[in-house]
């Protein structure tokens, strides 16, 4: 089957070469035509030139088109991928920096808090674009499939006001599942229920994840016919590891009875209580890895992989392509979705999509992250019911937030902006009104390249701030300050005395860390 998947954002560092790597995997892909396009031409061609290496190295008639004309790249696709990061590491940097200054902390900033709210202002108008050409170029019912951040935000505009069927599309299940597995693993040897050398795969563990995009809540997690939700709590403060690395995780399971699937440092911004009093943010976070809390640490492992990625690309280029095998698949949607609608073979992952009565206390129409089902009738969502109190009433004041922030970012409708940033968790409970609406307005100014609805409204925001200054209004700032727990970004230099874990970092930069079987 001749399949054409378009990829927009293609010059990401590793994601394109790791999704295309996955499909070709598949018998019955091995004659597909990959169209990359990106608006960077320099990343895009980078990226081509590996994804045709390793297409040739594996021996395969699977076909790569670049192209920066994004029309034309879509033209006639039959499924459509978003992996965009919409104003790239510059904007980026804004979405940490300026909160900062107000003395709002964060990790990711690509989810919710200030961050994420202003990466969808600039995501969803370049997303509604893409809609556009999806719904006037490519195969009728081409599936738009959505990697990029903020999910929720993003795919709600989508389906909403895109007029696309869109599906959002995270790993962040498929990581926790396996740290469950590995405490049951740790649990079960300890108990004597499994030998020594024994191993627990996470395909023995029975799970049902459901809630919103990173805020997913274990509701069902069985091993050998055991309900494991009662002893969830148990199995990770006694792992060797866990209790050191997810603090904010282990407390919230605590405290609510069911564990999120999204990291340490993740979690910790979505919620009113770790990150709000700077002194006592390191006590819950631990700094091995970016992903467990480090202040700006998405940003930094990103700058520092781009950087790494122009300088060692040719390295990259005389490198052994890898072998696209089925061991070596990753655990990523995407790949799986394409061949069960297109070969029928059954596949049972966790998706992003409308609410339709599917989470039955959580708004319709919101964007929830449920297990679904794949096969050549389509993809198929059951209902999970309600949630746990306490893990509806956390997803419940973020839908909220999300819808402003999406509805913001549609209409270009400033208040409405500032009125998802003051009803937003971490937000809220940091900076008083003054401070969020002066914020906002300092951020619109920054990204004004980026956010074409907002354009009759910017020169307005530079006014109030210019007033402000003329006024003694303006609100107290924490100029200079670098967060509570913020590492160095390493040079060039700094990373060639460690290239092979730079080249690591590198590959899985663009999406954290990439999921694989293990």
């Amino acid at each position: 089957m001749a399949l054409k998947i378009a990829m927009i954002g293609a010059g990401s560092i590793g994601f394109t070469r790791r999704l295309m790597g996955d499909l070709l995997t598949v018998p019955e892909f091995a004659d597909t035509t990959f169209a990359l396009t990106d608006i960077n031409e320099h990343n895009l061609d980078m990226v081509t030139q590996l994804c045709r290496r390793d297409i040739a190295g594996n021996n395969l008639p699977a076909k790569v088109e670049a192209t920066t004309d994004r029309r034309a790249a879509i033209a006639d696709a039959d499924y459509v991928i978003c992996m965009i990061r919409q104003g790239g590491l510059e904007a980026f940097q804004t979405d940490i920096d300026i909160p900062l200054k107000y003395g709002i902390d964060q990790c990711v900033g690509d989810t919710l808090c200030a961050g994420g709210i202003m990466y969808a202002q600039r995501t969803i108008a370049a997303m509604l674009d893409f809609c556009k050409d999806i719904r006037e170029v490519t195969k009728p019912g081409a599936l738009f499939l959505n990697y990029s951040n903020p999910m929720a935000m993003n795919t709600w505009a989508c389906n909403q006001y895109g007029g696309v069927n869109t599906v959002g599309l995270c790993h962040g299940v498929q990581g926790a599942h396996w740290q469950i597995a590995r405490c049951i693993e740790h649990w079960a040897k300890g108990e004597g229920l499994i030998g020594p050398d024994e191993k627990v795969h996470k395909r023995d563990v029975d799970v049902i994840a459901a809630g919103i995009n990173h805020q997913t809540w274990f509701v069902k997690a069985q091993w050998r016919g055991m309900d494991m939700i009662p002893r969830m709590l148990e199995l990770f403060q006694n792992h060797p590891d866990y209790p050191r690395t997810e603090k904010v995780r282990i407390d919230v399971l605590k405290r609510f009875g069911y564990y999120s699937t999204e990291s340490n440092g993740h979690l910790s911004e979505y919620v009113p209580w770790y990150r709000k009093r700077l002194p006592e943010i390191k006590e819950w976070i631990d700094l091995s890895s970016w992903i467990n809390g480090e202040t700006g640490g998405y940003l930094r492992v990103c700058t520092e992989g781009r950087n790494w990625f122009e300088t060692d690309f040719p390295n990259w280029l005389a490198q052994e392509p890898p072998k696209f095998t089925p061991e070596k698949r990753s655990e990523e949607h995407g790949s799986y979705i394409i061949e069960g609608l297109e070969t029928g073979r059954l596949y049972r992952g966790h998706f992003n999509v409308v609410n339709n009565g599917h989470i039955t206390n959580l708004p319709n129409g919101c964007i929830i992250e449920i297990p679904g089902y794949v096969d050549k009738n389509g993809i198929n969502m059951p209902v999970v019911g309600d949630l746990p109190l306490a893990c509806a009433a956390t997803c419940s004041a973020s839908v909220r937030v999300q819808e402003m922030g999406m509805e913001a970012a549609v209409r270009g409708d400033v208040t409405l902006l500032k009125q998802a940033m003051l009803h937003d968790p971490l937000v809220g409970a940091v900076c008083n009104p003054e401070e969020i609406w002066q914020m906002t307005d300092e951020m619109l100014v920054a990204q004004a390249e980026w956010l074409p609805q907002y354009a009759q409204e910017i020169p307005q925001a530079q006014a109030r701030l210019d007033e402000a200054v003329r006024n003694g209004t303006r609100v107290h700032l924490m100029d200079g300050f670098e967060g509570a727990a913020r590492l160095h970004t390493k040079t060039v230099e700094e990373m060639a005395a460690a290239k092979e874990e730079s080249r690591k970092n590198a590959q899985a930069a663009d999406k954290g860390k990439m999921t694989t079987n293990a």
